[in-house]
């Protein structure tokens, strides 16, 4: 019998449990992967950018071309005022990456294929690029909600639907990286266990589907991570230019 496809997303306790009121913040197997992710992108990048050296190492190349990569969809979706906010974007950018390549490790978690983690992380994009959009324009900054050019009779009902579109950011950002992540890993997992299951005569095909779909997410992974970064770019877009 296939194990179940979903286990794969269960969340657990490692260690002791830990209680502050009735909040749980015990260490789980989501923190493990979050903190591993996390130094991974400290060693290599510290690694990376140690020796700056005309003929650069493997680390220092890529480091460089991280570097360049976030620096140049900065540019072109934020502008020059958002070059200040280069440091969150690309910690951003390569946390979400990190998080979906480790989930492609065998026994290993996908952290972003929670929804919790990833609307907390939305939120926290939703907010700090609200207060960001208020602290540079004011009561100004509601103007994003009028269309320019909008025919009065329109009006109230266009800045109805602007208003909806702008709080549905958090949930359609960390949806779109969940449900990718989740669909994903679940056909893998469904994939691998016909393999399993139908054994060495009959598992060659579902087999040659789980080699394609495995490079097929490892691309998803990245594509997931970019689109999140690029559209929290957008959306600091809108709070510095606003574009209306």
């Amino acid at each position: 019998m296939a194990a179940n496809p979903m286990t794969q997303f269960e969340v657990y306790r490692i260690g002791p449990e830990i209680k502050i009121g009735a909040f749980d913040i015990s260490f789980t197997n989501a923190s493990l992967f979050m903190v591993v992710s996390s130094l991974a992108i400290l060693i290599i990048f510290n690694l990376g950018s140690k020796k700056n050296s005309l003929l650069p190492n493997k680390l220092q190349l890529l480091a460089e071309l991280s570097y360049t990569f976030i620096t140049k969809m900065i540019s072109d979706t934020a502008g020059s005022k958002a070059k200040p906010y280069f440091a969150f974007i690309f910690s951003l950018f390569m946390f979400v990456l990190f998080c979906n390549m480790f989930g492609m490790i065998p026994y290993s978690f996908t952290v972003t294929s929670h929804i919790i983690v990833t609307f907390i992380l939305a939120a926290f994009i939703f907010i700090g690029v609200t207060i960001i959009g208020f602290i540079k324009h004011g009561f100004g900054y509601l103007r994003l909600f009028v269309p320019s050019g909008v025919p009065a009779v329109l009006l109230p009902l266009i800045v109805v639907i602007e208003i909806i579109s702008y709080l549905s950011r958090p949930v359609s950002l960390s949806v779109r990286l969940f449900a990718n992540m989740m669909a994903g890993h679940t056909m893998m997992k469904v994939f691998g266990g016909f393999v399993i299951s139908l054994g060495i005569v009959g598992g060659w095909l579902p087999l040659s589907f789980s080699v394609a779909l495995t490079g097929l997410e490892i691309l998803v992974a990245f594509l997931q991570a970019y689109v999140f970064a690029i559209l929290t770019c957008i959306y600091l877009n809108d709070a510095l230019n606003l574009h209306h």
